[in-house]
């Protein structure tokens, strides 16, 4: 690994960027200040980029892009990437919390010798770091779950759980975004799509974006669903 990264071919169309192996601000700083880099460069033949927890993956079509050529420019803009937090847009996302909306609630409350309450109080209360996008279309990955909060992923994992699953495994907190199995344990749910093809921009969160958690009643839940459905907005992000 050279200057704290290391670039790997994914295929014959595909070269990854890879920092320190860990989950960190630090680290998706500078994936991020990567990904803004290669993005604003233009590069011919590179057609997509897909910044993760550590690593950058660069698509490019093999007939209008030299493999070697694009590593060395790549090379020389990780060298360069900075690693410098630039706060994204905040999106404050409604949760119903429990209940139907998040049958695991209780179970957690239990593990972690708290209350429900406490349990909300402590997932509402942080504001998360976006880290990246995916598993299925607009499955947001945050970072910055309250380390009390942490907790092992459930033994038997579900064959479906709902879109706008609001969740907990290990030290992360997620946000789903079509219905899809899942081990990760239910707290909530919110009525925001964060994916949606009648959209313009199907994708509505991005990494380096910020969540915060505000907790509605299943009431409120419903009104706002409702309006999802039919393809209103509900939600507007901040900064």
């Amino acid at each position: 690994m050279t200057a704290g990264f290391r670039i790997r071919a994914a295929g014959d169309s595909g070269l990854v960027v890879e920092f320190e192996d860990r989950i960190d601000p630090a680290v998706s700083a500078r994936v991020l200040d990567l990904d803004r880099a290669v993005v604003a460069a233009r590069i011919d033949g590179v057609l997509e980029t897909l910044p993760t927890y550590r690593t950058l993956f660069v698509r490019f079509d093999p007939l209008h892009a030299d493999a070697a050529g694009l590593e060395d420019r790549l090379r020389a803009m990780a060298a360069a990437a900075s690693g410098e937090a630039k706060p994204g847009r905040l999106w404050r996302i409604p949760v119903a919390y429990g209940g139907a909306h998040g049958e695991d609630l209780e179970h957690v409350a239990r593990e972690k010798g708290m209350t429900a309450a406490e349990v909300v109080k402590l997932h509402s209360g942080t504001t998360y770091h976006v880290y990246m996008i995916g598993f299925v279309p607009g499955y947001a990955y945050l970072g910055g779950l309250d380390p009390r909060l942490h907790i092992s992923r459930r033994t038997n994992p579900r064959l479906r759980t709902p879109a706008g699953m609001v969740a907990i495994g290990g030290q992360q907190a997620a946000v789903q975004s079509i219905a899809a199995p899942s081990g990760w344990h239910m707290l909530g749910r919110t009525p925001v799509r964060l994916f949606d093809m009648r959209r313009a921009e199907p994708f509505l969160v991005q990494p380096g974006e910020r969540v915060a958690f505000e907790p509605i009643d299943a009431a409120r839940f419903e009104r706002l669903d409702a309006l999802a459905e039919r393809g209103e907005t509900i939600l507007e992000p901040e900064g």
